[in-house]
């Protein structure tokens, strides 16, 4: 058996949002066991199953709440070392248990109480070759009509339109990083809409997101939204944080086929790690990138993805926006991987900055960031 799948399907539908009681919740080694209990307000579908490489649980749940449920609260660190819980897809919020050892999950019961409802999933050691033979997200047609459905693909614009693509990074499950209140994933999709606003009204522009709320899109997944638009350009937004708050301005990354500096491995490393927070199985994945990459090394969008790079820097030093001291950046993102469009990587700044967050958090800090944007794509198009 690839997979343990369990649906619950109710009768009444399952519209209403259903709240998770952290008191009945936990997370927590039993005798040689992992036990993952949840109290819920009242029975919704669900299913269950384990991905590899690396380890890890994911129970995906419809009409469930996280809103005050802290992942560390729940969660006894031993068989389980680390537990995400976020928004998947509209409708849907996915939990991730990272495993330290191969474990199969061996039981599985939600149940009616007068307090709700109770899920309990029980997990028992087995081998790495078991485990692995059981791993991978269950055949499911209809988790795959939701798949297809969301995220909603536009339709491409005509030829006369210039299309920009702009993807607020992050989202759901993956907030990315977070200094002071302030998470990535927010303060992104607050700067693409304004972007996306201001791009508009540029006569023969249109912009299209990714993402318009706090949801999770995978890796291709925002390139496929990208091509079912038509895209001609493609930026996506990100803001790092590092542990001392030295590092700050904003740079532009443009793919390389090579392997970069130190910051370059990290913002790869950063950027690709949402889709392991997220539960994606990424098993297939190597043969279609390096696909992508050798299309690209054959294509006019690498470099035309560099020169924009240039004028975007250009414009954003025009326009008092803080620059790194390396503003112009090479890295093997999967997200710029595309060959039939340019793409770039915006770093906006650092959240673990004091100046840099600050300037993310604000509107007007975000308008030079958008006027420099606005000024880039008008010159590219004037080109």
């Amino acid at each position: 058996m690839r997979a343990l799948l369990v649906m619950l399907l109710l009768a009444t539908g399952a519209a209403a949002q259903v709240q998770v009681d952290p008191a009945r919740s936990t997370v927590a080694d039993g005798w040689r066991s992992l036990r993952i209990a949840l109290g819920l307000s009242d029975l919704v579908p669900y299913r269950v199953f384990t991905l590899d490489d690396p380890r890890r649980l994911v129970l995906d749940f419809q009409g469930v709440q996280w809103d005050g449920t802290a992942p560390e609260a729940l969660l006894d660190p031993g068989r389980a070392t680390a537990l995400r819980i976020g928004p998947m897809r509209p409708g849907w919020s996915r939990m991730v248990v990272d495993l330290a050892e191969p474990l199969a999950v061996t039981a599985v019961e939600m149940r009616s109480t007068d307090a709700g409802a109770d899920l309990t999933v029980l997990l028992r050691p087995v081998s790495a070759v078991e485990y692995s033979e059981r791993a991978g997200a269950p055949p499911d047609p209809g988790w795959d009509a939701l798949a297809d459905i969301d995220p909603v693909f536009p339709d491409p614009a005509p030829d006369d339109v210039f299309t920009v693509v702009i993807d607020p990074g992050h989202g759901g499950i993956d907030p990315g990083a977070e200094r002071s209140g302030v998470r990535e994933a927010d303060v992104m999709l607050l700067l693409a809409r304004e972007v996306a606003m201001a791009l508009d009204g540029i006569d023969g522009v249109q912009a299209v997101l990714t993402r318009r709320q706090d949801d999770f899109v995978s890796l291709s997944g925002r390139l496929s939204i990208a091509r079912a638009a038509g895209a001609d350009l493609f930026i996506s937004l990100h803001a790092d944080a590092l542990e001392e708050d030295a590092a700050m301005g904003a740079s532009v990354y443009t793919l390389s086929t090579g392997g970069g500096d130190a910051a370059s491995a990290r913002m790869v490393e950063r950027h690709e790690r949402g889709d392991l927070l997220a539960g994606v199985d990424l098993d297939a994945t190597g043969d279609r990138v390096a696909t992508v990459l050798m299309d690209l090394a054959r294509a006019q969008t690498g470099p035309q993805g560099r020169r924009f790079a240039d004028v975007l820097v250009s414009a954003m030093n025009d326009a008092d926006v803080p620059l790194n001291t390396r503003a112009l950046r090479q890295g093997q993102l999967a997200v710029l991987a595309a060959a039939d469009f340019p793409a770039v990587l915006v770093e906006a700044g650092f959240l673990s900055n004091t100046r840099d967050r600050a300037l993310l958090a604000s509107p007007t800090g975000r308008a030079r960031i958008v006027q420099a944007m606005t000024a880039a794509v008008t010159d590219w198009t004037a080109r």
